[in-house]
């Protein structure tokens, strides 16, 4: 399975790395650390460097309880950066943005992706997204970032993301979009308790069902704060461990803090996955 951007096809026969570049001063893990833009360059050089085929850069915060930020102060937050990043790497970049002025403006700097956790559905959002031509990933949240943990509730809460990324293709495929540009996100810890994240995580084959490269973003999050006790700081080898799951249940693309212990567990993941079942005479080593 390819991802098609523009001029361009990612091969995800193996899953590959989205490596997150916040220019933020209030994200839950990094807020702050590259507001400027030649540290927030340098930053997503350094994460291609090691070896992210995907470089997300956000302007504006979407853990629980953000302020939002206007359309012309995120703007002025993200395209510096994604300019710098277009010419300094051949990597995709990635915007991760709901609005869709962000949206145009982004593609003509020279991103190659968008990346809504609002899944297009912002007024305008869907029309600009089919116009720049770019991929798209589309992400499951219920409710709104400001709101969204205040009482998420579900009947079945993989079955409920199934449906809503299921309807949301079908709106992309309405406004022209080819389904190779298609990517999905289930969206952990975006409206959903503890139990309904490792539920998800338990049965995330089932989104495999769309038939559309499947994106996870778990890195620090809360999830892992939750069942381990440690800060955000402090949330790397859960977040490793739930990568593993992941990539077992079918996941192409992971999106993370930490691109190069990720690749790590890619590479030995796959490497176990794609061994001979063979019953031959045992080997040491």
């Amino acid at each position: 399975m390819n991802l098609c951007f523009p001029g361009r096809a990612l091969d995800l026969t193996a899953p590959v790395v989205m490596g997150i570049v916040n220019v933020t001063p209030d994200s839950f893990s990094d807020g702050g650390r590259y507001r400027s833009p030649e540290a927030a360059v340098e930053h997503g050089i350094r994460l291609a460097g090691d070896g992210a085929a995907i470089i997300d850069v956000g302007g504006e915060s979407t853990r629980p309880g953000a302020r939002p930020v206007s359309v012309a102060e995120e703007i002025d937050r993200v395209l510096p950066v994604i300019e710098g990043l277009a010419a300094a790497t051949e990597v995709p970049v990635s915007v991760d943005t709901s609005k869709p002025e962000v949206m145009r403006a982004a593609a003509r700097a020279g991103a190659s992706m968008i990346n809504d956790v609002n899944a297009l559905r912002a007024e305008g959002a869907l029309l600009a997204a089919a116009e720049t031509g770019l991929p798209v990933c589309l992400m499951h949240m219920q409710g709104e970032p400001r709101t969204m943990q205040d009482a998420p509730t579900y009947d079945d809460v993989v079955e409920d993301v199934f449906r809503f990324l299921a309807d949301r293709i079908a709106a992309c495929r309405t406004a022209g979009m080819d389904e190779s540009r298609i990517v999905v996100d289930p969206g952990f810890g975006f409206g959903k308790t503890l139990e309904n994240n490792l539920q998800l995580m338990k049965r995330l084959e089932r989104i495999t069902d769309l038939g559309r490269p499947l994106l996870i973003g778990v890195s620090r999050k809360s999830m892992i704060g939750a069942v381990l006790d440690r800060p955000a700081d402090e949330r790397l080898s859960g977040g490793l461990a739930l990568g593993v799951l992941a990539i077992e249940r079918g996941a192409r693309i992971l999106r993370v803090h930490d691109v190069r212990e990720t690749m790590d567990v890619i590479r030995m993941t796959t490497a176990v996955l794609a061994a001979e079942d063979g019953r031959g005479p045992n080997e040491n080593g």
